[in-house]
C-alpha cells in the first residue's frame, strides 16, 4: 500500500541518509496518464481524419453523378440492363473501397512501424483487430455512399441523358 512504501522510504531514509529513495509507482502512474491522454488524443484525430474522407467521398460521389449518368446511358444504349450496370457500379466502388483500404492499411502499418522503431525505439505491435475492422469497414462503407449517390443511375432512360449532354 502507498502507506507502508511512505514508511519504508521513511525508515531507509533515517538509516542511511546519502540514498535516496524515489516512489517509481507515482511516477509511472504519472507516465501513464500523460500516455493515455496521448492515446485519446491519436484516436481522436483518427476519427476526425476519418469523418473527414467521409465528406470527401459523399462530395466526390456528388460531383461525378452526371458521369456515372452518361456511363449508364451509354451501356445501356449498348444493350447492358439497369441490372447490369447496377451490379457494375457496385464492383467499381467494391474495388475503389478494398484499393483505399488497403492502402491505408500500408501506409497506417508502415507509418506506425517507422515511429515505433526509429522515433520511440519500441517494439511495433499494431492491432490487428481494428486494422482488419478498418479494412472491411472502408470497402463496406464506400459501396453504400457511392450506391447512395449513384441511386437512380441505370432508371434514367439513356435518350433523357444524351440530350442533356448535348
Amino acid at each position: 500500500s502507498p502507506e507502508k512504501r511512505a514508511a519504508l522510504q521513511r525508515r531507509i531514509v533515517e538509516q542511511y541518509p546519502n540514498v535516496s529513495a524515489i516512489d517509481l509507482d507515482l511516477i509511472l502512474r504519472t507516465v501513464d496518464e500523460i500516455l493515455d491522454r496521448v492515446a485519446a488524443l491519436v484516436r481522436f484525430m483518427a476519427l476526425f481524419s476519418v469523418a473527414t474522407g467521409v465528406v470527401v467521398l459523399v462530395a466526390s460521389v456528388s460531383a461525378s453523378r452526371f458521369q456515372r449518368l452518361r456511363e449508364s446511358a451509354l451501356l445501356r444504349t449498348l444493350g447492358a440492363t439497369r441490372r447490369q450496370v447496377s451490379r457494375i457500379l457496385l464492383v467499381e466502388y467494391a474495388a475503389l473501397g478494398t484499393l483505399a483500404g488497403l492502402t491505408g492499411l500500408v501506409l497506417a502499418i508502415g507509418g506506425g512501424w517507422g515511429l515505433a522503431t526509429y522515433v520511440f525505439e519500441v517494439t511495433f505491435a499494431p492491432a490487428w483487430g481494428w486494422l482488419a475492422g478498418a479494412l472491411v469497414a472502408v470497402p463496406v462503407l464506400t459501396v453504400a455512399v457511392g450506391l447512395s449517390g449513384s441511386r437512380g443511375v441505370a432508371g434514367v432512360p439513356p435518350l433523357e441523358i444524351l440530350r442533356r449532354a448535348g
